[in-house]
């Protein structure tokens, strides 16, 4: 398989493309003015100590409080594990309490950001856990000699760490007292010499020693550690080389990222190239244009049948239609087909839209258990090579296929585009008919709460339009009805649904 990671460079924005094939499989973009923040450590204030959620809101310096449950307070979990019994929000943190937090998501739409008090900080190989003894293999690194390889690298040089065999990818291990940092071994670590591992871990120490004087230093709400750049980050975590080629499309940007790599990871280096071409990089494969397409609710599929995707605050819903696809030789194998195609086409569009939290997905419905059995093994297959989180459950009674997909940062959508200031998100509006009714009835309110000589109405075109023409029979009657001249005047700047009565 040919893969390729383009990387466009502006003051304004760093966008960052997955090729495989010549297909856009995947796009990171990240905004000079609205950087992601998940990775940042806070020094936070509680501002106040919710009860009934089991949760508290944190002030951290953003807009919106963010927001700690009780189940991501690493001292709560370590106090309910001594004793037995279940720590409340209330006798975890305190409101004025100082608190050092982590962001594990990103402030999504009208939520803000969400926190933890389970620290890790990751580098090349491994990730740091500063108040933990544990140490974890990334459950990614599948065979059992080089997992214990690994492990016993590491406490060659810690021999106070603790190995665990429950997954620790999620950075939460319990607090240890007087706890000298725990360690993960990531997926790139595989294969990786003693020297290497070793470095690392004199890394992250000295970077945690920087971050607690900082820390000393330091008033709530405060930025203690940031994370590294979109472009930076990308090398660091690259778990493997598999891409031929990273191509950069600004000078001083390639030259930053070959000197980073140069030092943190050389295996990369190789495969870096700068883009000089007069052809902007993102035309490349057509990718704006993939872009573009993925900002769309209808994605066609090869044989004529389509999917639509209805992102919503809740959940995103996935409706697949066979469309114009009429198949060969009967109506099953048809539905069959299309539903194989679309199993593949999900896949692809999760990780291009960076869709997460639940995902209901309505197959075309299948009479033989077999099929059905093939299309959910089709999308688990096509779903292995995601990078998040995922869990699949089976076909339900109703035909439905549901999917959770952890979601750290905004989807495609959220980051380009806002709602629409006519319909404010809901995708529709009001029809002139049904503006033009409430206009009646905002009339007849008005003449009998105040003694006015005339009415002006004031609204959109279309709708004066319809009242002068369509409805000048209606308007005539009521006219007539209250017994006062109704007057119209065209406002260029209302929406359809925008009207104002006017006494005069």
């Amino acid at each position: 398989m040919s893969e390729e990671i383009l990387v466009n460079v502006t003051p304004q924005e760093t966008r960052v493309a997955f090729i495989e094939n010549g297909v856009l499989q995947e796009v990171l973009i990240e905004r000079a003015r609205r950087r992601g923040i998940v990775g940042n450590l806070y020094l936070g204030r509680v501002s106040r100590v919710l009860p009934g959620m089991g949760a508290a809101f944190v002030d951290i310096g953003l807009a919106r409080a963010a927001f700690l449950h009780v189940s991501d307070i690493a001292e709560a979990d370590a106090r309910a594990a001594t004793t037995g019994v279940e720590v409340t929000i209330e006798q975890a943190v305190h409101e004025g309490q100082q608190i050092l937090v982590q962001v594990t998501k990103d402030p999504l739409g009208t939520k803000g950001a969400r926190l933890s008090t389970y620290i890790s900080i990751p580098s090349r190989y491994l990730v740091f856990m500063p108040r933990s003894n544990a140490l974890g293999i990334s459950q990614r690194i599948e065979h059992e000699e080089e997992r214990r390889r690994l492990r016993d690298l590491v406490l060659a040089t810690e021999p106070g760490l603790s190995p665990t065999t429950a997954p620790l990818d999620d950075g939460k291990a319990a607090p240890a007292a007087g706890a000298r940092g725990g360690f993960i071994v990531r997926t790139a670590a595989e294969g990786v010499g003693r020297d290497d591992i070793a470095a690392d871990m004199v890394f992250l120490r000295r970077l945690w020693q920087s971050i607690e004087e900082r820390l000393k230093q330091s008033q709530p709400p405060a930025v203690v550690y940031e994370d590294l750049p979109l472009i930076l980050r990308l090398i660091r975590d690259l778990s493997t080389t598999k891409a031929e080629k990273i191509r950069i499309d600004s000078r001083e940007t390639f030259g930053k990222v070959k000197g980073f790599a140069e030092e943190l990871v050389p295996s990369l280096v190789p495969q870096l190239e700068h883009y000089p071409g007069e052809r902007p990089i993102l035309d490349l494969y057509s990718t704006e244009d993939e872009i573009q397409r993925a900002l769309q609710r209808k994605v066609d599929l090869k044989s004529g049948g389509h999917l639509v995707l209805d992102q919503t605050e809740a959940m995103t819903t996935i409706d697949v239609n066979t469309g114009g696809f009429v198949g060969h030789r009967n109506l099953e194998e048809t539905i069959f087909k299309t539903n194989l195609e679309a199993a593949q086409a999900i896949a692809r569009q999760l990780r291009l839209r960076n869709l997460g939290g639940i995902i209901i997905v309505d197959f075309i419905d299948m009479v033989e258990e077999e099929h059905r059995r093939q299309v959910l093994r089709a999308l688990e297959k096509s779903l292995e090579r995601d990078h998040s989180k995922i869990s699949i459950s089976e076909v339900t009674s109703l035909g439905l296929v549901q999917i959770t997909r952890k979601r750290t940062r905004e989807s495609l959508e959220h980051v380009l585009c806002e709602a629409c200031p006519t319909c404010a998100g809901r995708g529709s509006i009001k029809s002139a008919e049904t503006v033009c009714y409430e206009i009646f009835r905002e009339i007849l309110r008005e003449q009998r709460q105040f003694d006015a000589q005339k009415l002006l109405v004031v609204a959109s075109q279309t709708v004066v339009d319809m009242l002068l023409d369509e409805e000048s029979n209606s308007v005539a009657e009521l006219e007539e009805f209250i017994g006062i001249p109704i007057r119209f005047q065209v406002e260029t700047s209302y929406t359809q649904e925008q009207y104002d009565v006017v006494l005069l």
